[in-house]
């Protein structure tokens, strides 16, 4: 019989240690490494046994195309390629509240009024519980099995059967435990070996399996990142809490496209589908105020126009604040530096603020030159003119380079009734109804703001 060891585990990043330390020393962070114990290898000898002979198949041949579960709620298709794949295995990681286990019994509930057996395992909640949150959000007669349940072992044996479920949510996967396993629901060793567990009897009944998972403070999924590796598409629920927009991003998919983004707006009655955000993220957009420009973007295959808020003042002596929400605070310092050494402005000793509206967070490098149009409207105190939108990413020598998808964001942009365009120089698009303004070096951009 093999015997039990100790073992030290970093909850953050999972690294195995021989004691325990203060400070992890794989990921850095500290009072994150706790004692697990587990069952040691198996005796010598026995990994000398043979193994079966795995069968080999050519590389083309005729494949079973399954059809996809398709909810009807749009913006959760859009994000999972289309619909749900069976025996595919899906984790939504979100901050506590932020409408995960709402989405995802709205998205249950809808597959069940389409004929689909559902299954909702909560590890969090009582029954009753779930059913409030169903009768508040109008699904209260919905077709969905529910259940409250934390071992994995008895949900195996509910799931391993010839009529197994279409889909089955796990709400959370850290409160999951294998019973042999002596450590606590949420450890590392708990965390994968519930997921390989339940992932496998997915692959093995063709149960589209949706997993809640817990995030960190740094937004990341908590637990092993190797839970990350195991399952086919990892989404994230993103959203401040102050706004009532909420995003589902798609940063893994083996069956569509990464970076898809689906837009809800959170209500008294559940979340509710946007399907023009740019609309909605424009609705309180004025265009006679300084310090403001439209960014036309794509959010993976979706173009969307975002309003970007710069506001440059005067600043006390000592060091010059820079606050940043919804970009990048490092590219924020860059474009100061180029509109600085290469422009001949002077914004070292200002504090500048930046703010995307909306409370949506912006990846791209394009924004660029729509954070340089905010800031030089701001300092000029001079209203970016009106019905314009800018894209382009702005290099250290102070060129305008081009970007990805020029066509889309200008379509979209003319959809919305806007006129003209700052694009960068090279682009040679022509839109009805919309003047392309190119734009070769940040100078010149510069240059506008002087004429007033």
């Amino acid at each position: 019989m093999a015997r039990a060891a100790k073992r030290y585990v970093c909850q953050n990043c999972g690294e195995v240690h021989h004691k325990w330390v203060g400070q992890c020393g794989a990921c850095g962070q500290y009072n994150t490494i706790t004692e697990e114990i587990h069952e040691a290898g198996p005796p010598k000898g026995l990994g000398q046994a043979k193994g079966n002979v795995v069968e080999l198949v050519a590389l083309k041949g005729p494949s079973a195309v399954t059809p996809r579960l398709v909810s009807g709620i749009a913006e959760f298709d859009r994000v999972v390629g289309g619909g749900l794949v069976e025996a595919s295995a899906t984790l939504i990681g979100g901050d506590p509240g932020i409408g995960k286990s709402t989405v995802l019994l709205q998205v249950v509930a809808a597959l069940a009024s389409r004929g689909a057996t559902c299954v909702y395992v909560t590890g969090e909640e009582a029954v009753d519980q779930v059913r409030l949150r169903a009768r508040r959000l109008g699904h209260a007669d919905a077709k969905v099995s529910l259940a409250a349940a934390t071992n994995v072992r008895d949900i195996v044996a509910t799931l391993d059967v010839a009529s197994a479920p279409k889909v089955v949510v796990i709400d959370s996967i850290q409160t999951m435990y294998v019973d042999t396993i002596e450590s606590a629901p949420g450890t590392v060793s708990q965390v994968r070996s519930s997921a390989q567990e339940l992932i496998r009897i997915a692959k093995k009944r063709g149960i589209a399996l949706l997993l809640v998972g817990h995030v960190t403070k740094d937004g990341q999924i908590a637990g092993p990142r190797v839970l990350e590796h195991m399952v086919d598409t990892v989404l994230y629920f993103e959203g401040d809490r102050g706004h009532q927009f909420r995003i589902l991003r798609g940063v893994k998919n083996r069956f569509g496209p990464t970076d898809e983004i689906g837009v809800f707006s959170m209500g008294d009655a559940g979340l509710r589908e946007v399907p023009n955000p740019s609309a909605l993220f424009l609705g309180e957009a004025k265009g006679d105020v300084s310090g403001a420009a439209v960014f036309a973007g794509i959010e993976g295959t979706r173009p969307m126009l975002l309003e970007i808020q710069a506001l440059v003042a005067p600043a006390p002596p000592g060091s010059p604040r820079r606050a940043v929400v919804g970009w990048d605070s490092g590219r924020l310092a860059m474009v100061l530096a180029v509109l600085e050494a290469r422009c001949g402005l002077a914004l070292g000793g200002r504090d500048v603020y930046l703010n995307v509206a909306g409370g949506l967070r912006v990846a791209e490098p394009a924004a660029d030159l729509a954070v340089a149009a905010a800031l030089l409207s701001s300092l000029s105190d001079q209203p970016v003119p009106e019905r314009t939108v800018a894209f382009g990413e702005i290099g250290l020598g102070g060129e305008v380079r081009p970007v990805a998808q020029p066509e889309t964001r200008l379509k979209e942009a003319a959809k919305l009734g806007f006129a003209r365009a700052y694009v960068p120089a090279g682009t040679k698009l022509k839109v009805a109804g919309m003047e392309i303004v190119e734009i070769g070096r940040l100078s010149d951009l510069v240059r506008r703001f002087d004429k007033g």
